[in-house]
Formats: C-alpha cells, structure tokens, sequence
C-alpha cells in the first residue's frame, strides 16, 4: 500500500513523498508480491514515450536496496519482448583497491570520498543522452570485491534504468546533481538492529572473521549510515526493506 505524505522541507524535488508499508517480498520467493507489483506500476506510470527514465534506490548499508532494484527490473521485464528495464548499481564506482591503499583509506572502504562520484554522476548523465546505442557501465564483484568495468550494458531501446546506492541524495558535490537527473529517488528503510544483522552475515559471507565483520559492520557501516539516514527526508518515496 502507498500513503501520501507531505513533502518534506529542503527536498530536492518538490514532489510529494510516500510510503511503502507493504512487505517485500523475499529474494528467494517464487512469485512477486502485490505490494512490489504497486510499486512496478508506479515505475511504469514514470515512463514517457520516446524517453528514457532513470529512478534511483537508496538506503544505508543493509538496507535492502539491491534486493528491491533487482525485483523491481525483473517484474518490469517479466513477459516483454525486449528489455525494458535495467538495473545499475552506484557500487561500480568504487575506486580501485590499488587506488585506495595510495590514497591511503583503503580501511573505510565504502565511505562516501572511497567512490567516483563525479565518474557516476557523468553515466548517468550519458544513460539520459545516449538512447541511440548501447551504454556501459561497470559492475561490482564482491568475491574480489572490485569494479568490473562495461560488464552492464544498457541497450538503445531500454526505457527505464534503476539504479540504486547509498549517497543519491547527500547534498555535497558531486552527489547533489544526481537528483535533478532522476525521475524518482526511493529511501529504502530497514531498522538498524536488521542492517547489522545482514551486514555481519555479509561480511562474513565474503571472508572476514565474524569478529572482524562486526567491527566492520558497526564502525565503517555504522559511520556511513550516519550520514546516509538523514537523506530520507529528501526522498519522494519511502519503502520498507525489512
């Protein structure tokens, strides 16, 4: 279900905000729930003909954002004949490990400063011009957790992109002109007991100790989430990711 609520003071859109107070479905659920089908509604109400959209996902870490963009892109391409929706995450834009340790901040990886924001903002810029061949943009590969530069390819006759990251609405340079470019920006909100929680199995999913995913989780995680949760009132849609 969706509820308007009035849009924030300092949004950088003017629109009025909502919330999502449906469930999410799973990753591992076999059907798409009627809520998620709502929002994929909302989606394609965005699009106009002849042009393409870009709506953006973002959250804290843990929140649950890749998990409702990946849905979100695959229910808007369920029964199409060709691809409609693509999903592009920020997390391309991490700077290379070799990048970090000369910069030396390699140990808060993640942070704001540790990402191309001024590389992002530009793709996504391009994703809105070039509608006339395909654009590429780079993935992220947690197992060696690095960028994989052109690995997503976002074809001429693709009308809605959705991409989904942590900083898409943090009012500092370069992060500031993403919202301009966007059709919707969605706060994904998960409590912050649940974020811990997935980000630790994360962690320890991908090779740290569980001591060391928690120190990860509640120092790094925790400090970029200061700074991430106040976005929320910047968003035109809220939606649960618990």
């Amino acid at each position: 279900m969706l509820r308007v609520t009035p849009g924030a003071p300092g949004s950088f859109h003017g629109r009025p905000r909502f919330s999502y107070t449906g469930p999410i479905a799973s990753e591992s659920a076999p059907t798409v729930d009627t809520s998620l089908d709502g929002l994929v509604e909302r989606t394609l109400a965005l699009a106009r003909p002849g042009q393409r959209i870009i709506v953006g996902i973002t959250g804290s870490p843990g929140a649950g954002k890749t998990t409702l963009a990946k849905k979100l892109v695959a229910q808007i391409n369920t029964g199409a004949d060709d691809t409609k929706a693509v999903y592009l995450p920020m997390d391309g834009f991490h700077l290379a490990n070799a990048t970090l340790d000369r910069l030396g901040i390699h140990d808060r990886k993640g942070a704001i400063e540790t990402f191309d924001g001024w590389g992002f903002v530009a793709l996504l810029g391009r994703v809105l011009a070039e509608r006339d061949h395909p654009v590429y943009a780079p993935s992220f590969e947690r197992t060696v957790d690095q960028g994989i530069a052109g690995e997503i390819a976002i074809p001429a006759g693709v009308e809605i992109v959705i991409v989904e990251g942590n900083y898409l609405l943090v009012d500092q340079e370069p992060w500031n002109r993403i919202p301009a470019l966007l059709a919707e920006v969605w706060f994904c909100e998960t409590g912050a007991d649940e974020r811990l929680t997935r980000l630790v199995d994360r962690h320890t999913r991908h090779g740290r100790s569980p001591e060391a995913a928690l120190e990860w989780a509640s120092s790094v995680d925790g400090a970029n989430a200061l700074l991430i949760e106040p976005t929320k009132e910047r968003a035109d849609l809220v939606v649960s990711g618990s």
